[in-house]
């Protein structure tokens, strides 16, 4: 019976939560000490050493095969990324690292209230909608869920029914942020109680990457994906210049400003009589990595939880 069962492949099928992997990566990029994005091949190759594992898989990881990958996010429609300095061109670049892990996208436009607040719609119905579907009609062995929101849970217990067996990628954090509110990040203990294979990431990072496992190592890229691909973008050039001044043109909100210091996922813009301060996510059009002291800025003013004046929507303007 053994050897029946490593003559044939173990199929996976991989789904991910868009935002909350993104939310994760963004973790480990500004806070963590790793300092570094998840990678997605990486993460990938972790899944199959890790399938392979608990499934008792005598052959190895080889008859671990990904068979399907997909990813669910909302995404801003056209004509609000285009109000963003180089927000279409980052969305085709990662799509680019999700292609060629031949993931398949799926994408609902953000809805934005009159308020201004975005507000991501129907993502885990869609994804719980296709992950139950395809396991029905592809058989997966293993299903990998990359997610944390109890709201999957009715997906899990459907799962089940099918014979699916269903690993659940999950992270734990918590951190104080900028402002000295404590931020939380927790996985819903109902899909902790309903999956086959619960698996605590942080937990994986933490512990096992100082036994030096192969698989852990290679979960985070060396540079975050944009660096390089900033690389080739033509900066300084005339054509370039005048783009950027459109961008600050087009909204007379925005102000001319220069960084003033650079810190672990915040910063300060210099201004008069007190200095603006700004989180990584306010950042447009340009990694916050790849920001330096110095560069020239432009943004708007907005306050904070304890109407203080901060700087958001940055993006460059050299």
């Amino acid at each position: 019976m053994s050897s029946e069962k490593s003559s044939k492949l173990t199929r996976i099928g991989v789904f991910y939560d868009g935002n909350y992997f993104l939310h994760v990566s963004n973790y480990y990029n500004y806070v963590h000490k790793r300092k570094a994005r998840i990678s997605v091949s990486g993460l990938h190759d972790y899944i199959r050493h890790k399938v392979a594992e608990v499934e008792g898989d005598i052959s190895g990881y080889r008859h671990c095969q990904i068979v399907d990958a997909h990813y669910f996010r909302g995404r801003l429609n056209a004509y609000e990324a285009s109000k963003k300095s180089n927000s279409l061109y980052y969305d085709r670049l990662f799509d680019d690292v999700l292609m060629k892990e031949g993931i398949t996208t799926h994408y609902l436009p953000v809805k934005t209230s009159q308020s201004g607040i975005r507000h991501e719609k129907g993502i885990d119905v869609w994804l719980a909608l296709e992950a139950f579907e395809l396991a029905y009609y592809k058989r997966f062995n293993v299903l990998v869920l990359v997610a944390s929101d109890g709201d999957y849970t009715p997906l899990i217990r459907k799962l089940n029914t099918l014979g699916t067996r269903v690993m659940l990628l999950s992270w734990d954090f918590e951190f104080q942020d900028d402002y000295g509110n404590e931020r939380v990040t927790r996985t819903s203990q109902d899909l902790l109680e309903v999956v086959t294979y619960p698996i605590a990431m942080h937990e994986e990072i933490d512990n096992r990457v100082a036994k030096g496992s192969f698989a852990i190592n290679n979960l985070f890229y060396e540079s975050t994906p944009s660096q390089p691909a900033n690389k080739i973008i033509p900066t300084g050039t005339n054509q370039n210049v005048k783009a950027k001044n459109a961008v600050a043109e087009s909204n007379p909100n925005n102000t001319e400003g220069e960084i003033l210091s650079i810190h672990n996922g915040f910063g300060f813009i210099k201004k008069q009589p007190n200095n603006l301060f700004f989180h990584y996510q306010s950042v447009n059009g340009i990694d916050f990595n790849d920001l330096n002291v110095g560069d020239k800025v432009v943004y708007e003013i907005d306050q904070n939880e304890k109407g203080e004046d901060i700087a958001i929507n940055i993006e460059p303007n050299e």
